[in-house]
């Protein structure tokens, strides 16, 4: 199930920031937005020396088809609607929603491998996925749509390569499919009372006031970071624990502890937006810290909350479980120091492909420890 973001959790794996040369016999340039035929289309105007530019055009020639179709940085741009639509989506962001429903449900202790529940999770995964989370992150490229004028002018809206008739239509699709979803399942459980489409509602609900003003939780680089680490670990595996059984206060504080971890990892995101974010006004964690302080302060959060967890295994008398998770936090702190520490906006792509899926393989080792 989707929030914030994102991504949200999130531009997570989007974009290159590039600046214009500036020269003593050249006007400066920046970008300004003009509407033509409901599009959103960047120009170069002349400007004074003290604004933030941007490059003209988007490095196309370039670009891959599969980054397009991931929603991911190094994009190669396209005319045919569907995959700009699938693009807005951002598919490499759906796997830990995906993941987070199969960790709840395996938390339960009530998952059968029956057809009923093996569909019962499909449509549960849809629902966090391809749609909440699809919600999320158009929704979140809507309200940035500025910021990415000047961090990424080739991204769909600002290059116009996409109408904003067709990019709300989709933001309404996807929310009003994923809710639907929601109550669907709510039914198929037999719940007396909609858990299910509540937990969608209100991390529907999260993802506005993330993105949109006036809360615009991503302003506070610390309520809005935990926001989207808890919508991206905790809420998928409250809907999956629901599906199949209760969700219990011990597994609602855990989640929450692990969501501290999925704080941390929303600062990686923050690294490639920072020119775009101190224009804008957003005190993300590098705009508020500086990069370096900010580097340390994610891989901390991510590390010390799984330590904790570790811990709480360990006197849950849950030693074997325990182990597994303390040998899934060392490739994670060895990629930080081979990656991340080195250069977070380089390498961001590269550090999160090589140690995040240990960092999901831990939920599903705590899941499986705390199956009720």
């Amino acid at each position: 199930m989707a929030s914030s973001v994102n991504t949200v959790y999130s531009k997570r794996f989007s974009s290159y920031l590039s600046a214009m040369i500036r020269t003593p016999h050249l006007p400066s340039r920046s970008i300004s937005l003009s509407l033509n035929r409901r599009r959103r289309v960047v120009r170069a105007t002349e400007t004074d020396e003290n604004e933030v530019c941007a490059p003209d055009r988007a490095p196309a020639e370039s670009g891959s088809s599969i980054n397009q179709i991931l929603g991911i940085k190094g994009a190669k741009q396209e005319t045919d609607k569907w995959k700009i639509r699938l693009q807005l989506a951002k598919p490499v962001t759906w796997p830990p929603l995906i993941w987070g429903v199969a960790c709840g449900a395996a938390a339960s202790g009530n998952f059968n491998w029956t057809f009923e529940d093996v569909a019962k999770s499909v449509v549960c995964m849809i629902m966090s996925g391809p749609c909440l989370t699809g919600y999320t992150q158009t929704l979140n490229d809507w309200y940035d749509r500025e910021i990415d004028a000047i961090n990424e002018p080739y991204r769909p809206m600002p290059s116009g390569t996409i109408s904003e008739n067709e990019v709300v239509t989709q933001i309404w699709v996807l929310l009003l499919a994923g809710v639907g979803l929601a109550g669907l399942l709510d039914v198929w459980a037999g719940h007396s009372f909609p858990v299910i489409f509540y937990l969608a509602l209100g991390g529907s609900l999260v993802s506005y006031i993330y993105s949109a003003p006036p809360l615009k939780l991503k302003r506070n680089w610390w309520i809005g970071n935990f926001a989207l680490g808890a919508s991206y670990i905790s809420l998928p595996w409250w809907a999956g624990q629901a599906l199949f059984g209760t969700i219990t206060l011990d597994i609602v504080v855990l989640t929450l502890l692990y969501s501290i971890a999925g704080f941390g990892v929303a600062i990686v995101n923050d690294f490639k937006s920072v020119e775009g974010d101190r224009k804008m006004g957003l005190q993300s964690f590098p705009v508020a810290f500086g990069s370096d302080s900010a580097k340390w302060i994610c891989v901390g959060a991510i590390d010390i909350t799984q330590i904790f967890v570790t811990g709480y295994l360990l006197g849950a008398d849950k030693p074997y479980h325990a182990l597994a998770l303390l040998g899934l936090i060392a490739p994670q702190v060895f990629f930080q120091f081979k990656y991340f520490l080195r250069d977070p906006v380089k390498y961001d792509v590269k550090y999160q492909a090589s140690a995040q899926p240990f960092l999901v393989l831990g939920l599903l080792v705590t899941a499986l420890a705390t199956s009720h």
